[in-house]
């Protein structure tokens, strides 16, 4: 009996998952047709906080003086109290371009109720407010690397949609063999919390952005109060897209234009990245805790047990879930280019990240949560 109705449960979540989740799974590139250009093209200042990435930063700077845009466009490196001559190498970078308009500045660290990542944005803002009075604010990551024509396209996607946030979620490095066992779950777990097509829905509640890419309209960040409702966030950036779409539309899209070049060689780099922020993204709760981790032994767990263990129509059942997950995960293995047996290893790779989660929320408690570059957020309300 108990097998029979745990063997249904699974059945209707996989068609839920796949039928009404947004079609999350289907995964399209996005960001391939080109939007109209407008009338004017408006200013735009990019905005990159960096701590001591120094064997990225060059790449990252150097892709953005580079832009092909062909309206006003600035730059503002953000130094996070780097201490590898992180701002140096950014200054390099800039000597590509003399003729952009680019400055480097200390956040002189973080104050009282911010994060440190925040904090380095917020200034940020206020240094290219002052700079350059842009139109729009392209908030990206000191690892992401964007190709010439990035910053036009974002333009043009939020000009012809009246968009206040447009998002591209970048492209992820996927070389090593921890990469190719965690990058591609970790696109399809982000789809599935938060499907694009609900993100850009105007009267859908769901809201997110990736932090790699984000452009945000100037006047639109003024009017929701600028970043400071969300200052002490983990995850800047699905709280700057609540924030955002509380004032108007936004948009999410998947992208190969805009790329992290940051190495995850090994399974501790990759358990690092994801525990950091993992118990944020449950808002701290004990409860939601445990049953995301009983949610992921539900979905991703029980059908190949199902398959292998149960006998008659519950094994059925099992196997054509166990098949519908491995199905469900195929978009996203080829945009990464990876074999679809990976599909077949979405249980095992889940069961990993609710270990990465349950470690979070215990490094939660023992007061090590949001460790970044040997900073530990004592501002992030996990640690309050």
């Amino acid at each position: 009996m108990v097998t029979s109705v745990l063997a249904a449960i699974c059945a209707i979540v996989w068609i839920y998952l796949l039928c009404w989740r947004g079609r999350y799974w289907m995964n399209p590139v996005t960001d391939s047709a080109a939007p109209p250009q407008p009338v004017v093209w408006p200013s735009v200042a990019v905005v990159v906080p960096a701590r001591d990435e120094v064997a990225v930063i060059g790449e990252s700077v150097g892709s953005l003086v580079r832009q092909d845009y062909p309206g006003p466009l600035g730059i503002v490196v953000v130094d996070d109290d780097s201490s590898d001559g992180t701002a140096g190498v950014a200054r390099e970078a800039a000597a590509q371009r003399p003729d952009r308009n680019m400055m480097v500045i200390s956040s002189g660290g973080p104050a009282p109720g911010w994060t440190g990542k925040l904090w380095a944005m917020n200034q940020g803002i206020a240094a290219a407010e002052r700079a350059f009075r842009p139109d729009y604010l392209l908030l990206t990551d000191a690892d992401i690397a964007h190709a010439p024509d990035t910053v036009g396209w974002l333009v043009r996607q939020a000009s012809a949609g009246g968009y206040a946030l447009t998002s591209l979620m970048a492209q992820l490095r996927c070389t090593s063999l921890a990469e190719r066992s965690h990058v591609p779950a970790f696109i399809y777990f982000f789809q599935m919390l938060y499907p694009f097509a609900w993100v850009s829905d105007a009267k859908a509640r769901t809201a997110a952005a990736a932090g790699g890419c984000m452009l945000v309209r100037a006047d639109a960040l003024a009017a929701a109060g600028g970043i400071d409702g969300m200052r002490n966030s983990l995850i800047d950036d699905c709280a700057l897209g609540r924030t955002m779409k509380a004032v108007g539309p936004i948009w999410l899209g998947l992208t190969k234009r805009s790329v992290s070049i940051r190495p995850y060689d090994t399974f501790a780099d990759v358990e690092r990245m994801i525990s950091r922020s993992a118990y944020a993204q449950l808002r701290y709760s004990p409860l939601l805790l445990v049953g995301t981790l009983a949610g992921l032994a539900l979905a991703f767990l029980a059908p190949p047990l199902l398959a292998i263990f149960a006998e008659g129509w519950p094994r059925y059942l099992g196997l054509a879930a166990y098949l519908a997950m491995a199905v469900s995960m195929l978009p996203t293995l080829r945009f990464y280019r990876l074999s679809p047996l990976w599909g077949l290893a979405l249980p095992v790779v889940a069961a990993v990240y609710g270990a990465y989660t349950f470690n979070s929320a215990y490094r939660h408690v023992r007061r090590r949560g949001g460790q970044w570059k040997g900073r530990i957020d004592v501002n992030a309300p996990s640690l309050r």
